[in-house]
């Protein structure tokens, strides 16, 4: 029953074709668009972490402030402050900034912290497990995302569609009525 529109029938309608063909379209969009979408943000989202891991470095700093003053971080279980570090860049300037430290660490001890091309506090780059994650996640939300848009274009179609065929019905049972000399409605 679901291929009536394909099969040769007296009552197919030049629309009830198109919508056929609008629906196999829409579909055959939504899953080949779906797929090159997610797999376009997967590759999209892997190489920027693969540049964050490039351009990020591990450092040496040294607290230059007792952490046990500060306040905790809002985060459950993370038992880090924010305190003041200072480090030494790449082109030997010397930088400070607050970043996130243990919070029984005293002035003068030094922690570990990520820094970008430039020299600046940056975050740690993402691990090989979290950066397949993510990348997994943007692909499957790229991919819903346009097949999604593809669905929703093809219901808009249809509706279209059966808003016309009801209006040419309407206009053939009025054009038969009148031939009738009777009203059916």
């Amino acid at each position: 029953m679901r291929l009536w529109r394909w099969r040769r029938n007296p009552l197919r309608r030049r629309s009830d074709v198109i919508e056929a063909w609008v629906m196999l379209a829409g579909w055959l969009l939504a899953l080949v668009g779906g797929l090159i979408a997610g797999l376009t943000a997967a590759d999209a989202i892997g190489r920027s972490t693969d540049r964050q891991r490039a351009e990020r470095r591990e450092v040496s700093a040294v607290l230059v402030e007792d952490a046990e003053d500060k306040v905790r971080t809002r985060a459950v279980g993370d038992p880090r402050v924010w305190a003041t570090v200072r480090w030494t860049a790449p082109d030997g300037s010397t930088h400070t900034d607050e970043a996130r430290v243990s919070a029984l660490s005293p002035a003068g001890n030094r922690v570990s912290i990520w820094i970008d091309e430039d020299g600046r506090l940056s975050a740690e780059p993402l691990t090989d497990e979290e950066a397949r994650f993510h990348a997994a996640s943007g692909g499957v939300l790229a991919g819903a995302g346009v097949s999604g848009i593809a669905l929703g274009a093809v219901w808009v179609a249809r509706l279209y569609l059966s808003r016309r065929r009801l209006k040419q019905w309407a206009a053939e049972w009025k054009r038969i009525d009148t031939r009738w000399g009777k009203k059916a409605g």
